[in-house]
């Protein structure tokens, strides 16, 4: 009958399907608007971005998304191998926010998740901390027109739902 938990007599197949049903409970309770987003930064940033992730899974914030972006670098040096397991990340969400800071411009590997993520079809906003944007942007913000918006709590989920819905 399958693997039984100790915790509540569920068989995995079971907790699968619960797990399911929850997932879309808390979906159609917020009117099925949680989208899947793919954050691109630099690696410089991680903890700022760690910061953003801690806030959409935090109750008391009004932040909601998914996170389909990477938590780990990939332990390969082979570019071609990389861009596969990114581009899947990004296949599966709605919408890529691109975090910005002065260090973002130097990363070849955010301005072709932005690239991607165009190429794919996905929405895509850019966001930076504190009232200016960075002087230096990725040049896929620039040339593609990319909005940059200052980070702002009350605001993403409008920015997010708006790039997923005119994409």
């Amino acid at each position: 009958m399958g693997n039984k938990s100790k915790d509540n007599g569920l068989n995995n197949e079971q907790r699968s399907w619960f797990e399911r049903q929850s997932k879309k409970k808390i979906e159609e309770g917020n009117g099925g608007k949680i989208r899947n987003v793919f954050i691109s930064f630099s690696s410089d940033d991680l903890d700022e971005v760690n910061l953003l992730r801690g806030q959409a899974k935090n109750e008391n914030s009004n932040i909601e998304f998914n996170d389909y972006s990477l938590k780990a670098p990939f332990n390969s040096k082979d570019a071609d191998y990389i861009k596969r397991g990114i581009r899947e990340q990004i296949r599966q969400s709605s919408v890529t926010i691109v975090y910005l800071s002065d260090k973002t411009a130097n990363s070849e590997w955010v301005d072709w998740e932005i690239r991607e993520s165009i190429a794919l079809g996905k929405g895509v906003l850019a966001m930076h901390k504190g009232d200016t944007p960075p002087k230096r942007l990725p040049k896929a913000i620039t040339e593609n027109n990319i909005k940059v918006l200052p980070w702002n709590q009350e605001r993403i989920n409008d920015a997010i739902q708006e790039k997923a819905e005119n994409r």
